[in-house]
């Protein structure tokens, strides 16, 4: 009986392995950060050498399941490329949303999108992401697009863009949350960040109390003492440990 995991090993270069292992390790992180849903939301990463394409989750898995072998490639125009298993296809929102960023931002290598409770919630307030805590002011430049429907329609494409902008931090107005990097461990550490900065605000909320917020110079200080131009890029050290979590768990997602 053929191995898929030879199979697809044996179709690809070492670098698109490598990314499909990277890739793999940030759904099973997701996961096990409590930031899954079911099925659905979606994390694609760029085809290292390949203008166009990208990994995205087959459509019907748990992130939990998530392995190197079965994401599947497809290109910008929607096209399958590869698809280990064609039981799954691939979300039609994933697709509209991550061949947007993918295709306007050559910067971006990861793009992660989640339906967290804390995310939503956020998404819902009229104020955003308020600058409460250290954590919430490392996102000096958040975007924001307005809620627009399940994002099936092609079209939207081109608006997901232009709200993004340079931003890779993005909150999807009565959706959810958004984020992107030149990596995934910097994506996956973005949005870490982000969703521990929504829960932050949250509980603060819930006290029903004034809140302190630092003046604007503060603020902006501190979001300048998070860019990658100051310090090392968030993400990339912390990455080696979070392959090791994993790896003391299940080394499966490394197929």
């Amino acid at each position: 009986m053929n191995n898929p995991v030879q199979n697809v090993r044996s179709l690809v270069s070492e670098a698109e392995w490598e990314a499909r292992v990277n890739l793999a390790a940030c759904y099973r992180l997701v996961a096990h950060f409590g930031m899954s849903d079911l099925i659905y939301n979606h994390i694609t990463c760029h085809v290292p050498g390949a203008e166009g394409e990208f990994l995205i989750n087959p459509y019907g898995m748990l992130y939990e399941e998530i392995t190197a072998s079965c994401l599947v490639k497809i290109n910008l125009a929607g096209d399958i490329l590869l698809n280990p298993n064609p039981t799954y296809g691939i979300n039609q929102a994933g697709y509209v949303i991550h061949s947007a960023i993918h295709g306007a931002r050559a910067d971006v290598d990861c793009v992660i999108h989640t339906h967290t409770r804390a995310g939503m919630a956020v998404s819902a307030l009229e104020c955003g992401l308020l600058p409460i805590a250290q954590t919430n002011m490392r996102f000096g430049k958040v975007a924001y697009h307005d809620y627009e429907g399940v994002a099936v329609d092609v079209d939207e494409r081109e608006r997901l863009v232009a709200d993004l902008g340079s931003s890779d931090v993005m909150i999807l107005r009565n959706h959810g949350l958004l984020t992107c990097g030149p990596s995934v461990a910097e994506a996956f550490n973005t949005m870490y960040w982000l969703e521990n900065a929504c829960k932050v605000q949250l509980d603060a909320l819930a006290c029903n109390a004034a809140l302190i917020v630092p003046p604007q110079k503060v603020i902006e200080k501190t979001a300048n003492q998070f860019e990658p131009h100051v310090r090392r890029p968030y993400g990339i050290m912390e990455w080696p440990a979070m392959l090791r979590l994993l790896d003391r768990r299940d080394t499966s997602y490394r197929d």
